[in-house]
């Protein structure tokens, strides 16, 4: 649509609804936005809206195409469901499920007005956004002990490759500097884990993965072509190969610490070098998904069925 064909009839339903939406979630949404500020492990939601936007623009015109004829009673229903959501986290004064109403409303107030056949199309951006939501505190605990235990496990081995000796207690390891008497314990902390890269790399592995698909120039597939098969399940394999690159990447920058720590003492445990070394952590990690995802698509090519003769 051309800004000249901009009046009052065409923008007074979708400015009627944006009124709407910050009416009912202003709170909710500057919350989130002022989580996504503080908290490292979903900085990335600050990028997340215009990465949606973008994709969304790309394929404005696929997206009229499958526009069909409201689903009236669908989209209320979605939309009843969301407020009801709304509610019960207001008092219930749950976060997690006040923003996946807003999700759920988003997704409610499309199939109300272009029917329920366009969702199909917008199954990105909404992963990306689903991904972009902090997840409860205690899920976010009961997955981080862990991944902390194995970074632990994994960073120690590391260490002893080096022939340092050292001792792990849980996510602690302890060691002793040369020609020093006192022990320096590094605690394996959540930053540390790879908890925090991994929600990131989650989102980059989606985004990674939409962007190389098949057939990704041609608007007539749109965005019917990211859930071909080959597509599909590499994005997914590629998402869930943040787990492990993530807590690789991350025993990596532990075991650098640790090795330093013998040679150098504490000083090797802040300043700006470990400020540096998660920068590296992250481009590490990014460069692993890429050359997997390269490796994939090339295994995709070489192995496919060629066309029948």
């Amino acid at each position: 649509m051309r800004l000249a064909d901009l009046n009052f009839k065409t923008v007074w339903k979708p400015a009627l609804v944006v009124l709407a939406l910050g009416f009912l979630y202003a709170t909710v949404l500057t919350r989130l936005v002022g989580h996504w500020w503080v908290d490292e492990n979903y900085s990335h939601g600050l990028l997340v809206p215009f990465i949606i936007g973008y994709v969304v623009w790309i394929n404005f015109d696929s997206l009229k195409k499958a526009a069909s004829d409201s689903s009236f009673i669908l989209g209320l229903l979605i939309v009843i469901s969301s407020l009801g959501m709304l509610l019960a986290g207001t008092l219930g004064a749950e976060l997690f499920v006040q923003r996946i109403s807003f999700a759920l409303m988003l997704a409610g107030i499309v199939v109300f007005f272009f029917g329920a056949k366009i969702l199909q199309f917008l199954t990105v951006p909404f992963v990306l956004l689903l991904l972009a939501i902090p997840i409860p505190q205690i899920i976010f605990n009961k997955i981080a002990f862990p991944l902390q235990i194995y970074a632990s496990q994994l960073a120690v081995w590391g260490i002893r490759l080096f022939s340092v000796p050292t001792v792990r207690k849980g996510n602690v390891i302890e060691i002793l500097p040369q020609n020093a008497t006192q022990i320096i314990a590094l605690e394996v902390v959540e930053a540390c884990s790879g908890i925090r890269s991994l929600m990131t790399l989650m989102t980059l592995a989606l985004i990674l993965a939409y962007f190389t698909r098949e057939n990704a120039a041609e608007k007539a597939d749109g965005w019917t072509s990211f859930l071909s098969k080959t597509d599909f399940w590499r994005g997914i394999i590629l998402m869930f190969s943040a787990i492990p690159i993530a807590i690789i990447t991350n025993a990596g920058r532990v075991t650098a610490t640790g090795v330093l720590t013998y040679y150098y003492g504490k000083k090797a445990t802040m300043g700006l070098a470990h400020d540096i070394a998660g920068w590296i952590v992250y481009i590490v990690a990014l460069l692993m998904l890429i050359a997997l995802n390269f490796a994939m698509k090339f295994l995709i090519r070489k192995f496919r069925p060629g066309p029948s003769n």
